[in-house]
């Protein structure tokens, strides 16, 4: 039975681990690295701008070329927190007003373990299982100038394409499976990358420490979703009082529409 990569302690377990760290660089981003310390919960000091942010797991190169970083995210409020982090990474390079060179290519990888529950500017839902963003320039014929090489990469195994790469698709299997498929999981075992992850989130080698822990943060996020439920609700009531529309109602709160068709009739028959 596999662990919960839904689970930080689970998550962080397998992705400080020199072998599958690599494996899973390599097979997401295309790149052979060796790697220092791995990080986790990485600050930077002094503080970027205005910007206090942590990384989940974080790691540099040993030719401190390449600096990687791994977010996992089980909710996905926007993209902008996304974007704070790999533009942050790349700005913290900067150490004086003299020196604008960026020395380090910066990767940003996104894991996310729920549905999308944002759509683009024109309301079209967004349902890719992998996003990527690169920052070269084009041309205006759409030619790309390789300039830098950073790039930010989205991971999501609940919206599966077909087309995704066998080596990306063994990841998001990983980590689908621990969470909806634990104790029979089909995976890839010839990616040495996805073995070795298997081996380390197995419940069999889990520590006391770490079961506890685990159970730990997972009480602790049930607790922050009641929170939030319950702050979503409070928020979809004064909403409706106020003659806004179910489609608005949906952005602000995230709560679905039979949610919401529910409170309109609990309303209603409390004559309010």
């Amino acid at each position: 039975m596999l662990g919960n990569l839904d689970n930080e302690v689970i998550f962080k377990k397998a992705f400080t681990d020199k072998v599958v760290f690599k494996a899973f660089v390599r097979d997401i981003l295309g790149i052979e690295i060796e790697v220092g310390v791995i990080e986790t919960e990485k600050k930077f000091m002094p503080k970027i701008g205005y910007v206090d942010f942590e990384i989940d797991i974080f790691a540099e190169s040993i030719d401190k070329r390449v600096a990687i970083e791994i977010q996992r995210v089980e909710y996905d409020t926007h993209f902008d927190r996304f974007l704070h982090y790999f533009f942050m990474l790349i700005a913290e390079q900067q150490k004086n007003s003299k020196n604008y060179n960026i020395d380090q290519t910066v990767y940003v990888i996104v894991v996310l373990t729920a549905p999308y529950k944002i759509n683009e500017r024109d309301g079209k839902p967004i349902l890719d299982e992998v996003l990527l963003l690169k920052l070269n320039p084009k041309t205006l014929k759409g030619e790309e100038r390789d300039l830098y090489g950073h790039q930010f990469v989205c991971l999501n195994p609940n919206h599966p394409d077909e087309e995704t790469p066998p080596a990306i698709r063994d990841w998001l299997d990983l980590i689908y499976q621990s969470i909806h498929n634990p104790q029979r999981p089909s995976l890839n075992t010839k990616n040495e990358g996805i073995k070795k992850a298997m081996e380390l989130i197995s419940f069999e080698n889990l520590t006391p420490e770490e079961r506890r822990d685990a159970k730990n943060k997972e009480a602790n996020r049930e607790v922050i979703a009641i929170y939030h439920n319950e702050k979503a609700i409070e928020v979809a009531k004064k909403s409706i009082l106020a003659g806004l529309s179910d489609e608005i109602i949906i952005q602000i709160t995230e709560l679905s529409i039979t949610q919401i068709q529910k409170l309109r009739e609990d309303l209603k028959l409390l004559d309010i």
